[in-house]
């Protein structure tokens, strides 16, 4: 009778939680929900983390969850509906269209902020600016040494992102492609695909011949930024908030999240939260840009 009523209580429990959504409360309400699943671009991981901070300390009744692994992995998330939120560092793809449109989801973008990509080379390298051919050249190991560029005769250790990033697919479009969409130009079979930006940063940083791109988020002391210019009549540019913001610095992009569908409840909340004022200021404290100039 005891394993009876046992039974009816934990059948009772489930449909409870099927009934109220385990936990959820409907229309967005102020209490207890299930975390936001946040998912995506390595490159502003540490700006998703600071908004996620603040809208908890805020919102104490909700929890929200961040991982990273590639604008790739967040997009491949939403369309398989294991994330809320995707975070992006380029534009959603053509196929991942078609896919979402299978699996009936709607991706909704929102431009979030702005980036500049750095070319960082070791801090001991004599180099200060390279072109766009030039970087296209030895991204593509057409130039292999340094002496080529100005610098010490060395070989050139290329980094680059991994495939499934979106800082790759950014960064190989605009200099190896020249944003020429027939173009089939690819990076090196010699380049070294790291993890992550926190990957490149940490090998340029110990090795003196490596050259790799990353968020401006990664620049510090510790490496150097190389100026970069569109062409040899071109004035050289540094990557930094302001030249990225008045579109001179030629390595740039939008970031983005992507929701599916229209945002509403607790999802719609952190959207507003990092478009408002205060959010658009942790963009800038995290060293992006925001998408309007600040009071």
């Amino acid at each position: 009778m005891k394993k009876i009523i046992l039974n009816l209580i934990l059948v009772s429990a489930a449909a409870g939680c099927l009934f109220y959504g385990c936990g959820k409360y409907a229309n967005g309400g102020d209490k207890y929900t299930d975390p936001i699943q946040i998912k995506g671009s390595d490159t502003i991981v540490n700006l998703i983390q600071a908004w996620s901070e603040n809208f908890v300390e805020q919102h104490p009744t909700y929890n929200v969850s961040v991982t990273g692994g590639g604008s790739g992995t967040g997009f491949a998330s939403l369309i398989n509906k294991t994330c809320d939120i995707a975070m992006s560092s380029r534009e959603i793809e053509g196929k991942e269209k078609s896919l979402a449109e299978k699996n009936n989801v709607k991706p909704v973008e929102f431009k979030v902020g702005l980036d500049g990509l750095a070319v960082l080379v070791n801090k001991n390298n004599p180099v200060d600016k390279l072109t766009i051919p030039q970087l296209r050249d030895i991204f593509m190991a057409k130039i292999t040494n340094w002496k080529e560029v100005g610098g010490k005769d060395l070989k050139i250790v290329i980094l680059s992102r991994e495939s499934n990033s979106g800082t790759h697919m950014f960064f190989k479009e605009l200099v190896l492609r020249n944003n020429d969409k027939n173009a089939k130009d690819e990076f090196s079979v010699h380049s070294l695909m790291m993890s992550s930006s926190q990957a490149i940063y940490d090998e340029v940083l110990q090795n003196p011949n490596a050259l790799g791109y990353v968020g401006m988020g990664f620049v510090n002391d510790g490496v150097k930024a190389l100026s970069v210019a569109v062409d040899d009549k071109s004035k050289r540019i540094y990557p930094n908030a302001e030249n990225v913001l008045n579109g001179s610095y030629p390595i740039s992009r939008p970031l983005y999240l992507y929701t599916n569908g229209e945002s509403s409840g607790v999802i719609k909340m952190f959207i507003d939260y990092a478009l408002s004022e205060e959010g658009q200021k942790i963009v800038l404290e995290t060293d992006f840009v925001p998408i309007k100039k600040l009071p």
